[in-house]
């Protein structure tokens, strides 16, 4: 029964790739673009941010404020970070963490090393591979903490897509 569980699960997050630094557009997106952008990637994992999370977080100072009312690619990455972070540590603590990071780390190679870890991490959670790739050469307490947040959404996600699932087939019975 696992391995099904695992594998119609799967489906759904085995095209799961978040975009790199370099890819997110820097020509500046509104607000709803920005969600939209933002959203589309995050779909597959179940997770979702609106236009009122983006103006609160950047009024908690976690996102920078958008110039001429357009959001550009730092802001994107860290909208993405929070949006996946907040499902398992507060706010007050990825703030704690961005700073953190931000100390060894530029906001690009911070963003991307988020990304393949998180990518890492969901395929091995689903069992689409059987073993969890080391990701980066360096290492620190920062990119510790964050690699054991990602670990904790990881579970996270494979646990709503089970309940999903359960409930789905308990609702069809």
């Amino acid at each position: 029964m696992e391995n099904a569980i695992n594998i119609v699960s799967a489906d759904g997050v085995a095209q799961f790739r978040l975009p790199r630094f370099s890819e997110i557009p820097d020509v500046g997106l509104y607000l709803e673009q920005t969600t939209k952008y933002i959203n589309g990637f995050l779909a597959p994992i179940g997770f979702e941010i609106t236009g009122s999370m983006i103006r609160n977080y950047v009024k908690m100072g976690l996102v920078k404020n958008p110039e001429r009312k357009q959001y550009f690619a730092d802001q994107i990455g860290h909208l993405i970070a929070i949006t996946v972070l907040k499902n398992v540590i507060s706010l007050e603590n990825i703030a704690t963490l961005f700073v953190l990071q931000l100390k060894e780390y530029p906001d690009p190679v911070a963003y991307d090393y988020f990304c393949m870890e998180l990518e890492n991490m969901v395929s091995f959670q689903f069992g689409l591979k059987d073993s969890v790739d080391k990701i980066g050469t360096t290492s620190s307490d920062s990119k510790k903490m964050l690699r054991s947040a990602i670990i904790a959404v990881s579970h996270i996600i494979y646990l709503k897509s089970c309940f999903s699932r359960f409930s789905t087939e308990t609702d069809n019975v």
